[in-house]
């Protein structure tokens, strides 16, 4: 302690006020420093990226051929998908004001040789504090001289007991005093404390989500598709020497054509309808994206106190001297306890007695409580008959110390404490005085925290949905074992002081053992953090769980962070998920609807890209093999409208969930909905040839008849993407089957009366409708024999490979002091 107190240029008598401000200017303030992004350029980024681009081509196009309706429905779209991102990221990005908040507000500090309460963020490395019960500790320090005292460090290291901690051990910022007082010198501050090193791990914890990829991957498929062919139009139309305005419109009716405009909308407004049911599971959604990551879910981090364990600790089977029956050693412990100290262990001896009545036949007259000097509490006790005795329990060495049996009982109390000890237990040795007034040891108490009752049954749940339960815990490697083993999970922990520190790049071995382990003891947050990061790296999709300030690194690392009920607010604002209710069960109906989720977001995907394919291949070969427009600009824009404000209504269509996780098979998406795509050219070139060379129709006709068709075909197109099997094999929500025979009735009125365009008559269109019915049942046949090719294991999980850890560095954190 000399040398630290040197070290720092401090002294029990604390710093001057000109040495603190000196140090505050050197130092900064206590406090976590923002990282904050200007709102204005955040909202602008919205605005940049594969399919923001498209849109504003198309908005710029429009503007330049004068098809203001179109510019004002497409400029309506894009700025409505960045006002929706935008405040999906503001209101999840409140993590670190939560952090702030559990800091505390002042401190009791040695100034010029007297005690003064400057606010906690004028704290500099070298003053002496004083921490009292209650107390919040206000920043990184060691402990002076005095007795013992009890620190509640959940917030920060999960641990479910408080630590006691002796004079030069070290206590941390945003821990709190359980029991005691003593003087401290503060060593960190601000971003320095552990506190902070959370907060920056909060900060730097950025994690794309896979719906983000997907999204941008079909953006891409899209653009590259769209580019190549308005090039090839837009030469051979100059080469033919067409008007350049007319080129420029076509360049706009295939840029219209070719932009999913309202696929971010229609997967939001999917994967909101998802979060409200989610609501209705207790379960409450604060980024959507969540949802999806959520699907595709296969390792789940989950703490262990409050999540997998009831977070109360609860009276074992105890230990008995020979004559002692386990109820007199209970009775004697809930004699020397009292309720009105709301103390845990108290609590829990109290709540162990086979009859609560039996203490109303006793009268404490006297109470000594639990002090870190005598280590036992002691209550003088009047019983029936007036008999007087008096009663004792503690540590279990101590209170054997006290019995005049100790020689009897000594080695049986040793290997009672010692079996409870390996088992992840407590013990609470009790005596009491005989009539001679001698202390007799009766017995001793194990303490633990249970299991939840669901535990075992959800843990089961998951391993039948593919998803491994990982236990995270920051107690010791005993009780994490014992935890473990109870609710099912194996007992294969390791100790997470093993792993080092975050900026260690752990080698291939130390990888794997991470990704075999069945769970993690004494883990600190960067473990936490360190864990997540090293199974994604390991192509996991990985899922965390947390309640306290030490999880919120973790959680928003995670590609699902999960608060559990009763979570911190750090942890809360870190999560993508917050659970109302306790335990894991919520989690797994919660996977089981994210999946449905995914698979409705799966099948609107390939319906767009099959559909985009299908009207920019048959334009694009119309235009270049018989110099016609097969379709006009207004009616690109009203089966733009009329398909994709149907189409949301599959945000409520039925599905079935899969057993196993779920990821975007980018192969798969974008195989079947080609195959789709390409049948549906072939059908509608057979349309038009009927129409114009059999059945002798003029071309004003023709873009009627393929107007309708190009609408039905492509509605009828999202009954055969929703299942991977036959299209009957799901019946579908009768909300998507009322949406989508509403709009294909007014496309048919369209049609059949001319509004904007040449009027076909009921005829033609009952012959439309029967031809799209009977290439919509061969396309479902090429859709299952695709299906077989591209997929033959029918698991539509792309193949991830395991990337070496040695490839991916990890992040970095400064090293802290540890008690």
């Amino acid at each position: 302690m000399e040398e630290f107190q040197e070290r720092l240029e401090t002294s029990p008598d604390g710093l001057t006020q000109d040495e603190a401000t000196q140090r505050l200017s050197r130092y900064g303030p206590n406090e976590i420093a923002e990282h904050s992004t200007n709102p204005l350029l955040k909202l602008l980024s919205y605005f940049w990226g594969p399919i923001p681009w498209m849109i504003e081509v198309a908005v710029i196009l429009s503007g330049a051929v004068g098809h203001w309706a179109d510019f004002a429905i497409i400029l309506v779209l894009l700025v409505a998908n960045a006002l929706v991102g935008y405040s999906e990221e503001r209101q999840a990005g409140n993590a670190i004001d939560a952090l702030k908040a559990k800091l505390a507000i002042t401190a009791r500090v040695r100034r010029d040789g007297a005690w003064v309460t400057p606010p906690a963020r004028d704290l500099v490395p070298g003053d002496v504090i004083r921490l009292r019960l209650g107390d919040i500790v206000p920043a990184d320090a060691r402990l002076l001289g005095g007795d013992e005292i009890e620190v509640d460090q959940s917030a920060l290291t999960g641990e479910s007991l408080p630590a006691t901690c002796a004079p030069g051990d070290a206590v941390y910022s945003g821990s709190i005093v359980r029991r005691g007082e003593i003087g401290a010198v503060v060593y960190a501050t601000g971003a320095h404390t552990y506190f902070g090193k959370t907060a920056d791990l909060v900060q730097d914890a950025h994690t794309v989500s896979h719906f983000q990829k997907a999204v941008l991957k079909i953006g891409n498929y899209l653009i590259l598709l769209a580019v190549a062919l308005v090039t090839v139009i837009m030469v051979v139309s100059l080469a033919r020497g067409d008007e350049l305005l007319t080129t420029l419109q076509f360049a706009l009716v295939l840029t219209v054509a070719a932009i999913p405009v309202a696929m971010p909308t229609v997967l939001s407004v999917t994967m909101a309808v998802g979060a409200r049911q989610l609501a209705k599971k207790q379960a409450i959604v604060s980024r959507l994206v969540a949802i999806e990551e959520l699907a595709g879910v296969d390792v789940l981090c989950a703490d262990k106190t409050g999540t997998l364990t009831q977070n109360a600790l609860t009276l074992g089977d105890p230990f008995t001297a020979p004559g002692i029956t386990a109820d007199e050693v209970v009775l004697a412990g809930a004699l020397a306890s009292r309720a009105d100290n709301d103390d845990p262990i108290d609590l829990a001896v109290l709540g162990g007695l086979s009859d609560p009545d039996a203490l109303h036949t006793f009268t404490v007259t006297g109470f000594t409580p639990f002090d870190p000097v005598h280590k036992r509490t002691e209550a003088s006790v009047t019983g029936p008959g007036d008999a007087s005795f008096t009663v004792t329990k503690g540590a279990p060495q101590v209170i054997l110390a006290l019995a005049a049996n100790k020689d009897a009982v000594g080695a049986a109390v040793d290997a009672a404490v010692n079996d409870f000890a390996a088992r992840g237990f407590r013990s609470l040795g009790v005596a009491r005085t005989d009539e001679a007034g001698t202390w007799q040891l009766v017995g001793v108490l194990p303490l633990f925290d249970p299991p939840r009752e669901d535990a075992t049954a959800t843990i089961a749940a998951a391993a039948d949905m593919g998803v491994h339960v990982k236990m995270v815990t920051g107690d010791a490697l005993a009780i994490a074992k014992e935890t473990a083993g109870k609710v099912g999970l194996g007992t294969d922990i390791l100790d997470a002081e093993g792993l080092g520190d975050v900026t260690k790049d752990e080698n291939a071995e130390v990888g794997r053992s991470i990704e075999a382990a069945d769970g993690f003891a004494q883990v600190f947050p960067e473990h936490k953090y360190h864990i997540v990061d090293v199974l994604q790296q390991r192509g996991h999709i990985v899922g965390m769980t947390g309640d306290g300030v030490n999880d919120a690194p973790a959680l928003k690392k995670a590609d699902c962070g999960i608060a559990v009920s009763g979570a911190t607010d750090a942890a809360r604002a870190a999560a993508a998920i917050v659970l109302l209710t306790p335990g894991l069960s919520v989690i797994i109906e919660a996977i089981e609807e994210s999946r449905r989720i995914f698979q409705r977001m799966n099948s609107y995907a390939i319906y767009r890209i099959a559909e985009t394919l299908r009207v920019l291949l048959f334009m694009t070969v119309a235009i270049l093999a018989f110099d016609f427009y097969p379709v006009t600009a207004i009616m690109i824009v009203m089966l733009a409208i009329l398909n994709d404000g149907a189409i949301l209504s599959i945000a409520y269509d039925k599905v079935q969930y899969r057993k196993t996780p779920e990821v975007w098979n980018m192969r798969l998406v974008l195989g079947i909905s080609t195959v789709l795509g390409v049948a549906g050219v072939v059908s509608a070139f057979g349309l038009f040839y009927l129409g114009e060379r059999v059945f002798n129709l003029d071309r004003d006709h023709v873009q009627t008849l393929m107007y309708l068709k190009l609408s039905v075909a492509g509605h009828l197109t999202i009954f055969l993407t929703r299942t991977r099997g036959p299209f009957w094999s799901i019946r579908p929500a009768r909300i998507l089957w009322v949406a989508v025979v509403g709009t294909q009735v007014i496309a048919t009125l369209i049609a059949v009366y001319g509004l904007f365009m040449t009027p076909l008559g009921w005829g033609w269109a009952g012959f439309v409708w029967g031809y799209a019915i009977l290439w919509a049942l061969l396309n479902d046949r090429l859709k299952l024999v695709a299906y077989r090719i591209l997929d033959p294991g029918g698991s539509g999980r792309a193949a991830v490979p395991a990337p070496s850890v040695e490839d991916v560095p990890a992040p970095s954190v400064e090293d802290g002091a540890r008690c």
